[in-house]
């Protein structure tokens, strides 16, 4: 990590806020952003995270939820856990989604939420990343489609480009409410976008 890099996250306002307020990214206030504007969490939710390392829309999440709500908080890499007793981690991928459905024993079969932020390996080459990026917005929208309660909600993180609007066409087919979404967060100069689905209606056939 370069000077630079260090100095310029030092600079960053919600990198700093995040350490102030003990959220463990800065990507926390992305969630706080969109929750707050689309009620996309209540309190009582049961929750699903994929791409939740290190854990910042985990937290953000426990704390709308609330002592009656769950969180489950998914990654390939192993999250720090958390001390209250309705926030679980676990290692895995939203590709493989389909075959850890069977061995993830959630308190409900459904859920009220899934969120994903779920980012590939950052090349540098901006189509190559928007399509990688896109890929995994299709599988977080498949996991979904197994896991979310009729009427539930669902937002991913998409970088934009011409795989876009496709995408967001798939999502509207599920979803009654979507919108496209840049949080103050995000950085200005970030290709990220969120798409926001509110009211699922359960597929009849397999997502494509």
């Amino acid at each position: 990590m370069s000077k630079r890099w260090r100095s310029e996250r030092g600079k960053d306002y919600y990198y700093r806020l995040s350490k102030k307020e003990g959220y463990r990214s800065r990507a926390a206030y992305k969630l706080i952003q969109i929750s707050k504007k689309y009620r996309l969490l209540k309190a009582g939710d049961h929750v699903v995270d994929f791409g939740a390392a290190p854990g910042g829309w985990m937290q953000v999440a426990r704390k709308i939820v609330g002592d009656k709500g769950y969180v489950l908080g998914i990654d390939p890499t192993q999250i720090e856990k958390f001390p209250w007793h309705n926030v679980e981690v676990k290692i895995g991928n939203v590709k493989d989604y389909s075959d850890m459905i069977h061995k993830i024993k959630l308190p409900k079969k459904k859920v009220d939420v899934v969120l994903s932020d779920v980012s590939p390996n950052i090349s540098g080459i901006r189509d190559i990343d928007h399509v990688k990026q896109i890929e995994l917005a299709e599988d977080s929208l498949k996991a979904a489609s197994f896991i979310l309660r009729p009427g539930g909600n669902f937002v991913v993180k998409a970088f934009q480009g011409d795989l876009l609007k496709p995408f967001v066409n798939n999502v509207k087919k599920f979803f009654k409410y979507v919108r496209l979404i840049k949080p103050a967060a995000s950085k200005s100069k970030s290709s990220e976008i969120y798409v926001l689905g509110l009211g699922f209606n359960p597929p009849t056939n397999e997502v494509t």
